[in-house]
């Protein structure tokens, strides 16, 4: 096991010709990720075994594995962060001792979930800014990563954070530039293609095709039935929350997003800009960082620990009221097992008082 985790510029890129290779749906939340994943889920990669289900903000499920979710909060927060801290990148590294058990933990439930599939699929947007601890997970079980970033306007993002989190613009727009640097940042030496979403919906074997072309590989198991599957799963009701306005509105943080989603654009279209481009919004986000995430940063965590226990707390409630119900349905069972049974007393009685009666 590693004793520490090394950035992805220090170790040799994995070959992605492995025998065995490891999806990875890096970007930010409410971007598409759950989009891209079914589709890689219908073309042979494999899901893990506890997916979190669907909800009202997102009917056709997340695909995402609920329980790596949860621990990707938890090491989140052990560092004083939270999925939605705006200062999540760069990665916090812990002291390397506690590093190394939470790389353990990891290994195990990766392995818990995917069980030793070909082609495991991973995605959970918090992966993006976790990518130093994921890589080093992969490294260590042998597994080869390759990368699919979607990318959808900020905006449009924003939109959607506002309706589910009551998020301010400019904080989604925060969390957004994070989620983004990151995921490109730490799939820079794997096999790695950015996809539109808008291109997903209009095209999907155009991105596709890109998809291959960039991992090197085909997808593991695209038939004409598994085609015809993902023509019925990206349909229109997936788009949502189209953008109205300009980042140019967004004051400070408006110009930083529109100069990630330029560099994002133009890797979609295939015209590759120097990485280089993104390191001023990175200083910048660090200078901010520095500025106020002492403010900002504990308010997030405490608010993630808080987010953690009243969920735990519903699905407390959720399990007593189930077994409430179950309670009732089998009294109601036996009530109605009771007035059978006196009913058939009832019957046999007056039908022994008839043939008395007649003797």
């Amino acid at each position: 096991m590693s004793q520490a985790v090394s950035q992805p510029e220090d170790r040799p890129a994995a070959s992605s010709t492995s025998s065995r290779a490891a999806y990875l749906v890096l970007g930010m939340h409410r971007s598409g990720t759950s989009a891209i994943t079914q589709v890689l889920a219908l073309a042979g990669a494999s899901l893990p075994e506890n997916v979190m289900p669907g909800d009202e903000h997102n009917a056709k499920g997340y695909f995402e594995p609920w329980r790596i979710a949860v621990f990707n909060d938890q090491r989140l927060r052990a560092a004083g962060g939270a999925w939605d801290d705006p200062f999540a990148f760069p990665y916090r590294a812990l002291e390397p001792r506690e590093e190394k058990r939470w790389i353990t933990r990891a290994t195990d439930l990766f392995d818990e979930e995917f069980a030793g599939a070909r082609h495991p699929l991973m995605k959970d947007p918090r992966v993006s800014v976790l990518g130093p601890l994921w890589r080093t997970v992969l490294d260590d079980l042998g597994l080869a990563a390759r990368a699919v970033i979607p990318v959808r306007h900020p905006l449009e993002v924003a939109g959607s954070l506002a309706k589910r989190d009551g998020f301010p613009v400019e904080k989604s727009l925060l969390v957004w530039i994070a989620y983004m640097l990151a995921a490109e940042r730490y799939s820079r030496d794997m096999p790695r293609a950015i996809v539109p979403y808008e291109g997903l919906l209009t095209d999907w074997r155009g991105q596709v095709a890109r998809i291959e072309a960039a991992h090197g590989a085909p997808l593991p198991a695209l038939t004409p039935q598994a085609a015809k599957a993902i023509d019925g799963f990206l349909t229109k009701d997936l788009r949502h929350n189209a953008a109205t306005e300009t980042l140019a509105g967004v004051p400070r943080v408006g110009a930083l997003a529109a100069q990630v989603y330029d560099w994002f654009e133009a890797a979609a279209r295939d015209e590759p800009r120097p990485v280089e481009d993104l390191a001023t919004v990175a200083q910048s986000l660090e200078d901010m960082a520095h500025a106020i995430g002492v403010f900002v940063s504990p308010v997030t965590s405490d608010l993630a620990v808080a987010r953690a226990e009243l969920l735990e707390a519903r699905q407390h409630l959720a399990f007593e009221q189930a077994k409430l119900a179950a309670l009732e349905a089998e009294r109601a069972t036996l009530t109605a097992d009771i007035a059978a049974r006196d009913r058939l007393e009832q019957a046999f009685g007056e039908r022994l008082d008839d043939l008395l009666g007649e003797s």
